[in-house]
């Protein structure tokens, strides 16, 4: 059996999305994640000579904004973390598409970071491991934890696991990429509004099967509006028992079986 060194970076999506306040350039959000177990990168180590960090993948963006190298970066001064990448190189194998709210990027950096944390033997906690991850996404912590179901707070460093049975989701991304600074700007000029306490609490206590029975997909996620209003096209994609998650573009709905 080979000694392979791989993992899989699962998607998320945000069964719902509320703002609950603003905190300098950030919003505190009250979101429930949910990972897909359907729709995830495959992150490998593999043994090198080229003697330099090394990430092979198909992204869209330049290795400088790439959420691995920026967890590389954050994790290098680490004893043997240096050395250790300098002999293997890091191959992400991308099948969750970017720019569409799946949480991709942030996946990824949080897998290769619980893999660095692994075979470079650091022994960092999982709360260690989410502070570093926390400064190179929001998202990140949640990955960090590898819940199947949590709820989300703050800027998304407190994640808290919730318990419930494993959904079986599907989703479809347009081809819109979707700029969550943009969604998030227009948000604040035209459509902000917060969440009560009482509120966020409802549906934070609530199984997320009951949470998209009762609402609706401009009810579920504050973002959409905003993200409807820069991209008229994603209403060509709205269906009944449809949901949207994070900024987009991507949409997605429960398989309830029989």
């Amino acid at each position: 059996m080979k000694n392979e060194m791989i993992e899989k970076s699962y998607a998320k999506v945000n069964i719902f999305l509320k703002i609950a306040d603003k905190r300098e350039n950030y919003h505190e959000l009250v979101s429930r994640f949910v990972r897909v177990h359907n729709l995830y990168d495959i992150i490998s180590f593999v043994k090198s000579s080229r003697k330099a960090i090394t990430i092979i993948g198909d992204f869209g963006c330049e290795i400088n904004s790439n959420t691995v190298y920026k967890a590389y970066n954050l994790i290098k001064h680490f004893y043997g973390v240096e050395e250790f990448f300098l002999n293997h190189e890091i191959k992400i194998e991308k099948n969750i598409p970017e720019f569409a709210g799946l949480g991709g990027g942030s996946s990824n950096a949080a897998t290769f970071l619980i893999m660095a944390n692994k075979y470079c033997k650091l022994n960092l906690s999982k709360d260690e491991l989410s502070k570093i991850g926390s400064q190179v996404g929001a998202d990140v912590p949640f990955f960090i934890y590898e819940y199947d179901s949590a709820n989300v707070t703050g800027i998304g460093e407190i994640v808290e696991k919730f318990d419930e049975e494993i959904l079986d989701i599907k989703t479809i991304t347009p081809k819109i990429k979707c700029n969550t600074g943009e969604i998030f700007k227009i948000f604040r000029e035209k459509f902000y509004k917060q969440i009560s306490k009482d509120e966020a609490k409802k549906l934070l206590d609530m199984k997320s099967t009951d949470i998209l029975k009762e609402l609706d997909i401009k009810q579920a996620n504050d973002l959409y509006e905003s993200a409807l209003s820069l991209y008229p096209q994603l209403s060509d994609y709205e269906k009944k028992d449809w949901f949207f998650s994070g900024s987009g573009s991507s949409f997605f709905r429960i398989n309830y079986g029989k």
